[in-house]
């Protein structure tokens, strides 16, 4: 099974599960929130948390960061602890090798190793876990030279 399947199979589930919990009782919000900016502003404080925080990156066969590709595009998969490697690792079958990583500030994988690379890339942060997010190669998140948005057509 490849990641992109993986993945989806992963969210599915995580999905399922929220869905067969009870609803929680529903509060009635102000008419003046806007979700988009309520959405906008989580996401920005997960993106500030990953910046600031160490993850584990799980090297490949040569040594590397290890990256997978989803939706076309290559992911560096990077996870907030041992637990949420583990559950990958289980999810991919492969619990019972050992996994060799590196420990890396999210701000460093942003902002210097993505730029290095010679391909757009984004980071996959928890990719086997309900809370995972994807921080892709945009302005914003990474330096505009390695952004996919980044280049200005005149």
């Amino acid at each position: 099974m490849g990641f992109d399947e993986e993945w989806g199979r992963l969210r599915s589930e995580a999905a399922e599960r929220m869905a067969s919990m009870p609803s929680p009782k529903v509060v009635s919000q102000p008419q003046s929130v806007d979700p988009v900016a309520v959405a906008r502003a989580a996401v920005l404080d997960r993106l500030a948390d990953f910046r600031a925080g160490v993850v584990l990156v799980p090297l490949d066969e040569r040594g590397g960061l290890w990256t997978a590709e989803l939706g076309g595009l290559d992911w560096i998969c990077a996870f907030s602890g041992e637990e949420t490697l583990a559950r990958f690792a289980e999810a991919r079958g492969e619990a019972e090798r050992e996994w060799e990583y590196r420990r890396v500030v999210g701000a460093r994988l942003l902002d210097e190793v993505i730029p290095a690379l010679d391909f757009p890339c984004g980071v996959a942060l928890d990719a086997a876990g309900p809370d995972g997010i994807v921080f892709p190669p945009v302005r914003g998140i990474v330096p505009d030279a390695a952004a996919l948005d980044g280049q200005v057509v005149a």
